[in-house]
């Protein structure tokens, strides 16, 4: 079984002409081999121990007991630490410290790995992972899925993430009165729910590491016509998955994606962009740890019925449900970038923070703490506090009964260049903040 790569990123590279971008690539590799990373620093030095990380710390989650859970969060007095402690890293700093000077072999082959397979072999329910296997690990660089929204082009992961679930969602919104209504409007949040639903119907029955996902039927225009034009201004039943051009058969899907994702959002002054969203999957991941990081649960991101896109089979990689954005505009020059972890939900965190930010002309700020809801199936999940009252009345008069629980809090990072500036923000909701770094010429 291969175990998938923890992350998803999406990036953008200002154009150059093709011999200075291979010297610029080489610079940059040689830069990453010859600076300290600033991780190892943080390692050594450690970093204060924020609310959110102490709650999980102490929260009732199978890893947070896990030997090595313990071990690493231990405050020396029989006890773990807490908000305001400093926690530090040195088997993690030594270790990165390696991996800038040997590259990825100082992961996948060598004395880590051996610690990593050893480990995986210990204890309740151990792994059967070969040191072959992890030094035959491949990543796999795939082209973007773009679409266009409003004014805008935007691009995100291909199957088997989850970026044509966002575009498609994209897309059956714009096909609707949102924009128009504005966020007061209850029905605006009944057919932005109403359209969620439609996705991941779609999204859940087709989309999985496997050969022949509709990608370009699910947001060939005629097809999002077709399920746009089932959205109402009241809920309607819980609805099946549709039939776009390229189909294969429908599948049976019962993916349980859990928590522990993290997003950040990099754009500087040459034009260049990341948007990446990493995960341990879970939190604490597998609760075990080698060389200071915490091994990632990945493979509970399969369906364990035995069938469908995303069932588990051997050489396969789990679905994801990570969608890392760039937006560009119709010139193809970068507009801005988006991402947010939240397991499932995160579809619904990155398609409510453009739909506030583009429709609804927010500030970034605003648009990325609006009330998230995440409408899949039956369930309409939400953030009821955020809500207010008589918005929560007239959407279940609709039919959308907003319940608390979304599973992973979002952490949207997003930026979009407009009015001559960045707009950005980092969600209030995690610890991440959003800064305009101004650096010194270039010689």
């Amino acid at each position: 079984m291969r175990r998938r790569a923890a992350f998803d990123v999406i990036a953008v590279r200002r154009r150059r002409a093709a011999g200075e971008q291979r010297d610029a690539s080489r610079a940059a590799a040689l830069r990453r081999r010859t600076s300290p990373p600033a991780s190892r620093s943080v390692g050594r030095a450690g970093f204060t121990v924020s609310a959110r990380l102490e709650r999980f710390v102490h929260g009732a989650y199978p890893q947070s007991s896990a030997p090595d859970v313990l071990r690493y969060f231990s405050d020396g007095k029989g006890g773990k630490v807490r908000a305001g402690d400093t926690l530090k890293n040195p088997a993690y700093a030594a270790f990165v410290h390696r991996l800038a000077g040997e590259g990825p072999d100082a992961l996948y082959r060598g004395e880590t790995a051996k610690r990593i397979v050893a480990r995986l072999h210990e204890g309740d329910l151990a792994g059967s992972m070969t040191e072959a296997d992890l030094a035959g690990y491949k990543p796999v660089a795939r082209e973007a899925v773009c679409s266009g929204y409003r004014v805008y082009i935007l691009c995100a992961p291909p199957p088997p993430s989850s970026g044509v679930g966002l575009l498609q969602l994209m897309a059956l919104i714009e096909r609707t009165d949102i924009a128009a209504r504005g966020q007061a409007d209850p029905v605006a949040w009944v057919k932005y729910a109403e359209a969620s639903r439609l996705m991941y119907a779609d999204r859940d029955a087709y989309v999985g590491d496997v050969p022949n996902v509709p990608v370009a039927g699910l947001i060939d225009p005629a097809y999002v016509a077709s399920r746009a034009a089932l959205i109402g201004d009241t809920a309607g039943a819980r609805p099946a998955a549709g039939t776009p051009p390229g189909i294969v058969p429908a599948r049976i899907d019962a993916t349980a994606e859990v928590a522990g994702t993290s997003h950040f959002v990099i754009i500087d002054g040459d034009g260049n962009a990341v948007s990446m969203t990493t995960t341990v999957e879970s939190f604490f991941g597998s609760g075990r740890m080698v060389d200071g990081f915490f091994l990632n649960n990945q493979m509970t991101d399969f369906s364990f019925v035995p069938s469908g896109p995303n069932a588990i089979a051997p050489g396969k990689r789990p679905r994801s449900s990570m969608a890392p954005t760039i937006i560009l505009n119709r010139d193809h020059s970068l507009a801005g970038a988006i991402g947010s972890p939240g397991g499932n939900a995160i579809l619904g965190y990155v398609s409510k923070a453009l739909v506030g930010a583009i429709d609804w002309k927010l500030p970034m700020k605003d648009a990325v703490a609006l009330p998230n809801l995440v409408a899949r199936g039956a369930s309409f999940a939400g953030e009821e506090n955020r809500f207010t009252p008589a918005m929560l009345t007239e959407m279940a008069k609709r039919g959308v009964k907003v319940r608390s629980g979304s599973g992973e809090d979002s952490g949207l990072h997003a930026v979009l260049i407009r009015n001559g500036g960045f707009d950005g923000a980092a969600d209030p909701r995690r610890d991440g903040v959003a800064r305009t770094i101004t650096l010194p010429p270039k010689d």
